[in-house]
């Protein structure tokens, strides 16, 4: 028996037990004739004391040679601690041991394996597996499965059935890019990993499994972020025999469900916000509600004085930044330099003070006078206090920039908090997308989402103009899940494969399987999936997904713990028909 108790376990109650322990050594200090270890585990840390009166001379040479990081089995008498420290569950007991096993030894650790490290995220990355031994990624993968059993809990108790889908598929032109794996038994030919499993569960709907879930790794090929990796995993969801609002019920259920397990946070009423709304308002699709600085067009009321700028705009639109009157004017120099930087792309920033008197201050009081700056402030809700900030130009990428710009405001406000939550629905989305360098459309979530009802016939003579029965739950200003009501027949997935280019080969070639089941009785269907990586991190009050992922890839989808990808040997290649020809 390596231990009779976890690290973490033992109280005063325990006083004068004989017990076994064992884990890695966090700390020694050797006083010469009395020596203390702190013993670490997973479940916490107990205190071993060897002493020179007590304790063998055998075992205290041992106790002599021990280092940071050493795996150790030590048996002894659970006794009172003579300085309690009140800061651990452990600190009122200590072990007086009297037998000690080096069960394997350890270099000097690359870093300190402590809360608060000196090692750098590179460093920590190549020795993931030192840095799991650290609280704050240890606690962080112990709240995902904390997250992943509260999901499969409830939606077991909501009668879904867990059903695996295959890894190796056929690639499709829709979405990113596949990550392809090559088949040595048919040559030339390749697999895709899934990009998510949706036309498998689709193709269970149609065979009557009625409700399926699937906590399932998902691989796209696309440039990463802090908040996106090659591989991630979705809660995926799928459900016959329901419109829009069963859906929504159903997954502001588990969302409420998670918060109250989870966090203990009661959540009322998920509003909704259509698209256009989101757009309009917040100038993205996943607005964070926790705070206002609602967008304030003002077209009308600034585009009528001799300001070029603001006359040639597409769009003149401003937000209110509560408070924002009080700041220096090198301080709203660094705002315009801010929204300046090319991650944001605005040519320049205006600005109006609302003073606390209800006067006003504008970087362009010679073209527009206080009446004009009023009703600036009538339009963003300015209050006395607030600064006004305007940007102008195209319309998508102004709403874009002043979106970003309302976000690091409220960032630098502390409007942001992590232990507050606001979900949000944001529905009828465009069906389509216009690619504008290539002149056509494409579907905005995927080729399987249905249109609204009666918006069908719109694809022939206004193809922007429908919208599609999509839903995405937002939270904190961040798409926690997306999902759609699906086309269910074949005629209309049909002519939505003609909307989007395929001709009718291409789509049997690509789709036949889905489209022949659609012949025998496929039932309507919807479905939704969570991101999973991203919605343990914003209810562990981050949004940086590497934190709760055991072994992530950095930034530019190397595994550098195990230096992946990597090149294959040419004998591999041969046995796989593929040569490669690579320049110096």
């Amino acid at each position: 028996m390596y231990r009779s108790q976890t690290c973490g376990h033992l109280r005063s109650s325990d006083i004068n037990k004989e017990v076994v322990l064992s884990g890695w050594v966090q700390k020694v200090r050797d006083k010469g004739f009395m020596i203390w270890v702190d013993l670490r585990d997973r479940y916490g840390i107990t205190q071993l004391i060897f002493d020179e009166e007590r304790t063998s001379k055998e075992i205290m040479e041992q106790a002599k040679s021990l280092g940071r990081e050493f795996v150790i089995q030590v048996q002894g008498q659970v006794i009172e601690r003579s300085s309690k420290n009140p800061n651990m569950p452990t600190g009122d007991i200590e072990i007086l041991v009297s037998n000690l096993v080096i069960l394997n030894k350890s270099l000097l650790p690359p870093f300190t394996i402590e809360d608060q490290t000196d090692g750098g995220e590179d460093i920590r990355m190549k020795y993931r597996y030192l840095d799991i031994r650290r609280n704050p990624v240890k606690n962080n993968l112990i709240f995902r499965h904390k997250v992943t059993m509260e999901v499969r809990k409830y939606l077991s108790d909501q009668a879904f059935i867990e059903v695996e889908t295959p890894y190796l598929i056929k690639s499709t032109p829709e979405g990113a890019r596949d990550f392809v794996v090559p088949s040595r038994m048919n040559e030339g030919q390749f697999y895709a990993l899934p990009q998510s499993p949706q036309t498998f569960k689709q193709l269970l709907m149609v065979g009557g499994m009625d409700k399926y879930f699937q906590i399932v790794k998902c691989f796209r090929d696309e440039d990463l972020r802090a908040d996106r990796q090659p591989e991630f995993t979705q809660i995926d969801c799928e459900m016959a025999f329901v419109e829009q609002e069963d859906i929504l019920n159903v997954f502001e259920g588990l969302t409420r469900h998670l918060l109250k397990e989870i966090k203990g946070i009661e959540i009322g009423d998920f509003p909704r916000m259509t698209y256009d709304d989101a757009m309009q308002k917040y100038g993205n699709d996943k607005p964070d509600i926790r705070f206002g600085m609602e967008f304030g067009e003002l077209n009308s009321i600034a585009q009528h004085k001799d300001f070029a700028i603001f006359n040639d705009a597409e769009l003149v639109v401003g937000i209110a930044v509560p408070g924002g009157a009080a700041y220096t004017r090198k301080e709203i120099d660094a705002l315009v330099d801010w929204v300046r930087r090319p991650q944001v792309g605005a040519k320049g920033m205006v600005y109006a003070k609302y003073n606390e008197d209800g006067s006003f201050k504008s970087s362009v009081d010679k073209f527009f006078d206080e009446q004009d700056l009023a009703q600036w402030a009538a339009a963003t809700n300015a209050k006395p206090g607030d600064l006004i900030c305007v940007l102008s130009g195209d319309t998508l990428k102004t709403r874009t920039q002043l979106s970003a710009l309302r976000m690091e405001l409220a960032q630098r406000l502390g409007l942001r908090k992590k232990d507050e939550f606001a979900p949000l629905w944001v529905i009828d989305f465009p069906l389509l997308e216009l690619d504008e360098e290539t002149g056509h459309y494409h579907a905005m979530h995927h080729p399987f989402t249905s249109p609204k009802p009666g918006q069908m016939e719109l694809l022939d003579s206004d193809p922007g103009a429908v919208k599609a029965n999509a839903y995405d739950l937002v939270l904190n200003g961040n798409e926690i899940g997306g999902g759609s009501i699906r086309i269910h027949d074949k005629e209309t997935q049909a002519t939505m494969f003609k909307h989007l280019g395929f001709s009718e080969e291409e789509a049997k070639a690509q789709f036949g399987f889905l489209m022949d089941a659609f012949q025998y009785g496929a039932p309507p269907h919807g479905g939704l999936a969570f991101g999973l990586d991203r919605l343990v991190a914003i209810l562990g009050g981050q949004e940086t997904i590497r934190d709760f992922i055991a072994f992530p890839k950095n930034n530019s989808g190397r595994d550098v713990m195990i230096d992946a990808p990597a090149f294959i040997d040419d004998a591999q290649l041969k046995e796989l028909n593929l040569k490669l020809d690579i320049q110096s």
